[in-house]
């Protein structure tokens, strides 16, 4: 039965990819990593904890699909600053212990095929888990990969924007301009070069798991045109024809960007 089971499913798989062949597909997905505790449970473990493990290891399976199908840029939601700061001790602690030892050592591992970059607070984030992301940083910054992911941890889309316009008020303090100059020639467009994410394209989708239709503060600037995909999977649980029904459903899309 489960020969028949899996047989079917790659023959759906297939056809999946097939129709997406010449398809329009986004540049940069960005993905809620939502309902680790909550398939722990459904699994029947008795530490929902293990959950975390599991979804830290699955993000090295899915962005290997994100190789498969070319798309460069990626940016993946850990954990938000209410996160760190509202769940239980322990869990929290499990759950940068697998974002040290799963996440920030798999990414860093030879050969790099993604160069990583941090989103987030790391002032919220305890020394050894702020230490290994940097190390995963610097290892993959000059590796002249084509792939980006970003790791958004101790984030919070509202502190984003807030700190961006307090670093673009703090550099033009220091250039000598004042406030009335710098109101004059504000645009988003500078806003935006003070974003975690300057640099890097806005997602053009954006995939939560776990059934739960908000953002949770993710990307709340970058995100502005984005298109949304919610999957009722939990994310250890996101299979490979979740990922291609979500590019499926992208790429039926007509993108208005506001209009």
């Amino acid at each position: 039965m489960r020969s028949v089971k899996a047989a079917a499913y790659a023959l759906y798989a297939r056809r999946l990819r097939a129709r997406l062949a010449g398809a329009t597909l986004p540049r940069h997905v960005a993905m809620v990593m939502d309902g680790n505790r909550r398939w722990a449970r459904q699994m029947g473990f008795d530490d929902p904890r293990i959950g975390h493990r599991y979804g830290a290891e699955h993000l090295e399976e899915v962005l290997g699909w994100c190789l498969e199908a070319g798309i460069r840029h990626v940016t993946v939601f850990v954990a938000s600053v209410d996160n760190l700061a509202k769940r239980d001790a322990d869990e929290v602690d499990n759950l940068l212990r697998m974002i040290e030892q799963v996440v920030a050592a798999r990414l860093s591992r030879p050969p790099c095929r993604w160069q990583v970059h941090l989103a987030g607070r790391p002032d919220v984030l305890p020394d050894s888990t702020r230490h290994a992301l940097k190390l995963a940083e610097e290892a993959t910054r000059d590796n002249g990969a084509q792939f980006h992911v970003t790791i958004a941890i101790g984030y919070d889309g509202r502190d984003e924007i807030v700190e961006a316009v307090r670093s673009l008020l703090e550099s033009e303090a220091r250039a000598g301009h004042s406030l009335d100059d710098v109101a004059q020639r504000l645009t988003a467009d500078r806003i935006a070069e003070h974003l975690y994410t300057h640099g890097q394209p806005d997602p053009d989708l954006v995939i939560r798991t776990s059934g739960e239709q908000r953002m949770s503060g993710f990307l709340l600037w970058q995100a502005a045109y984005s298109e949304l995909h919610f999957c009722d999977v939990y994310w250890p649980g996101f299979r490979k024809v979740d990922f291609l029904r979500a590019l499926r459903s992208y790429a039926a899309r007509h993108r208005r960007f506001g209009a």
